[in-house]
């Protein structure tokens, strides 16, 4: 019986978020959310997907508004979307698209204190093409029709981050499966 919760509540904290690939975001990493971090550079590099989460982690004296681009621009927060001040705030990114986020606290915003990140949708395993080749152009007036073969393609491998990341987390679900069955 102990075997069998240790194995369904390995497979809830380590298999699981795996198998949806989500990535939790610690805005500012050991800085957390705070006007001395320049979050354009914190944000380089980095790729936000449907599903993940960024999770703002601050003191008091900040807060975390998730405004428009407009209101994004000039520092503005009259007319939030959300506004949260109970640190950590976690923040699921469930749609495509640009999102932009700010501290609404004194002058925060206009020095720096502000986030914007572009979500990316989900990818999926590209299904192969249908059909065997491509239609051959119409001919011409005094053109016999030239026959067209095509070369079927591979799909591209998977990028670096993600096949990387699910190939960590795939060995440590294994690696930590066999401990709790050698520990059992």
């Amino acid at each position: 019986m102990k075997m069998g919760r240790a194995i369904a509540l390995l497979f809830v904290l380590v298999i699981s978020p795996v198998a949806y690939g989500q990535t939790t975001h610690i805005v500012g990493d050991s800085t957390g959310w705070d006007s001395s971090v320049n979050y354009v550079n914190w944000a380089r590099g980095k790729t936000f997907t449907v599903g993940d989460s960024l999770v703002f982690n601050y003191d008091t004296s900040h807060a975390v508004d998730e405004v428009r681009a407009n209101d994004y621009t000039g520092c503005n927060t009259a007319n939030a979307i959300s506004s949260d001040s109970n640190s950590p705030t976690t923040i699921t990114l469930d749609a495509p698209g640009p999102r932009y986020f700010l501290c609404p606290r004194s002058n925060h915003c206009s020095q720096g204190q502000k986030l914007t990140v572009n979500v990316v949708a989900a990818t999926t395993t590209p299904s192969p093409p249908s059909g065997g080749g491509s239609t051959p152009s119409p001919p011409g007036e005094d053109t016999p029709p030239t026959p067209r073969t095509t070369t079927p393609s591979s799909p591209p491998p998977p990028s670096g981050n993600a096949a990387t990341s699910v190939g960590g987390k795939m060995g440590l679900a294994v690696g930590s499966l066999l401990v709790v069955g050698a520990m059992l």
